[in-house]
Parts: structure tokens; C-alpha cells; sequence
């Protein structure tokens, strides 16, 4: 389970975590590969924005032993010969709120490791650390990294969460800075990886536009995060070479 799961989490709110998730699975399907994304963000659901009707069952239900996980994943349906499954928070307040009990966490690790056993790579987007599930979601993975936005109050809460991250024994593999630009205006000096911002269309990922300064930055993100050859080609030489080698 563990060497297929990464989880991406935020030093604050709004830090583009779960941007940065959905980017990384649709790189990993446009390498032909199938990756579930799970929202361990039960209070913000940022993730059912990205899914497309209704949600019935979501992740929260199956948390709380109210549904399977196959009935809360639901395919992303994006342009890439790989599968995206998005198992989104989605819940009222009542089931929201046992969603964080401890047992609910134990059931949402243990759909995590199920998911593992289904799926090339699972994706978890993480708010930061505060509840039971985020710590769930941490013990789950086998890379964990930070996201930290290019912004004063980003680097500033970094160490917090790093702090943090180690008192619960699932210190962090790696920081990925995002909304960073060209320029070396907004930049973060800790970060392993840069990722700029994305387009503004929520519901498109901009990583399967290879010509976009986004796309090789997220693939070298993946591969070095994911320990994985997605062998991706990109238009501009060297362009990956150099996000990839930072």
C-alpha cells in the first residue's frame, strides 16, 4: 500500500492542495495510469468540486461504515488514456462530525489500503493537521509532502506544520511550493518542487496541456514525489530537465 500512496498536505488554508492533487492524478493518467483521489478534508470538500452530478455516498460515509468504497468513487472523466477516481467529502454537518471520530479514521485508513490494492497510485489531500482523519491519512502514505503557497504567510507557517507533521510520527518527505512564477518573485527557498498557478477553469486540469508551464512542473513533481518514470514529453527542450532537477 504504502509505496503507491502519497499525501499532499497544506500549511494553510487555501495553499492549492487540492489543486495540486487533482493536477498530479490527471499527470499520472495522462501517463496511462489509474490513481483515487481521496478529500481528507471533511470541512472544506473542495474535492466535489471537481465531480460532475451528484454525489450520494462520499468518503465522510465511508468513514462512518455507511457506505462502500466503491460507491463513493466516481471517474473523473478528463482527456488521458489513464483512470482518475475522486472519492469526494460531500456530507452534512451530523456526518461530518462522526466522520472525525477516532473509529472513523481506523475505517478511512483502512479505505485507503483498499484503494492502494485497486489503483496504480492513490492521491490524499490533506488540510492541515488538526483532526483525526488528516492523521489517518498520514499514517497511510508512503511519501508525504507540504504544500506551501509562494506567500509570506506560507513560508511562515511552514515550520508549524513540519513541527506538527513530527508529532505524529509522519514527518515530511518533501515541500512543494505553489503559485510560483518565473521571475523568482514569489518563491519558497525550502521547496523541492515549484508549481505555478494553474488555469483558472477549476474543473479542467491544467497538466494535460503539455505546452503549459504548469504541465512539467507537476510531472517532475509526481515522478521525484511518486518515485516513478511517467516518461512524459514535453514540446519546449530541456523544459522538464530543469523543473525536474530544480
Amino acid at each position: 500500500m504504502g509505496s503507491s500512496t502519497l499525501a499532499l498536505v497544506g500549511v494553510t488554508g487555501g495553499a492549492g492542495t487540492t489543486r495540486t492533487a487533482v493536477e498530479v492524478a490527471a499527470t499520472l493518467a495522462r501517463a496511462d495510469r489509474s490513481v483515487a483521489v481521496f478529500d481528507a478534508a471533511f470541512a472544506t470538500q473542495g474535492l466535489a468540486t471537481f465531480v460532475e452530478g451528484r454525489i450520494d455516498a462520499d468518503v465522510t460515509a465511508v468513514a462512518t461504515g455507511d457506505a462502500a468504497l466503491s460507491e463513493a468513487l466516481y471517474d473523473w472523466d478528463i482527456d488521458a488514456p489513464g483512470r482518475v477516481a475522486l472519492c469526494p467529502a460531500h456530507a452534512p454537518f451530523e456526518r461530518l462530525a462522526r466522520a472525525k471520530a477516532p473509529e472513523s479514521a481506523r475505517l478511512f485508513e483502512t479505505a485507503i489500503a483498499d484503494a492502494a490494492e485497486r489503483f496504480d497510485r492513490v492521491v490524499l489531500d490533506v488540510p492541515p493537521v488538526a483532526a483525526n482523519q488528516s492523521v489517518a491519512a498520514l499514517a497511510a502514505a508512503r511519501c508525504r509532502a507540504l504544500v506551501v503557497p509562494a506567500t509570506r504567510r506560507g513560508t511562515d507557517l511552514l515550520p508549524r506544520q513540519r513541527g506538527r507533521l513530527r508529532d505524529v510520527d509522519a514527518p515530511a518527505d518533501a515541500v512543494v511550493a505553489t503559485r510560483t512564477d518565473a521571475d523568482g518573485a514569489h518563491t519558497v527557498s525550502d521547496a523541492d518542487y515549484s508549481i505555478p498557478a494553474a488555469a483558472p477553469d477549476a474543473r479542467i486540469p491544467t497538466a494535460l496541456d503539455p505546452e503549459s508551464a504548469l504541465a512539467p512542473a507537476v510531472a517532475a513533481a509526481t515522478e521525484g514525489l511518486l518515485d516513478a518514470d511517467l516518461d512524459l514529453s514535453f514540446p519546449e527542450p530541456g523544459l522538464f530537465d530543469r523543473f525536474r532537477d530544480g
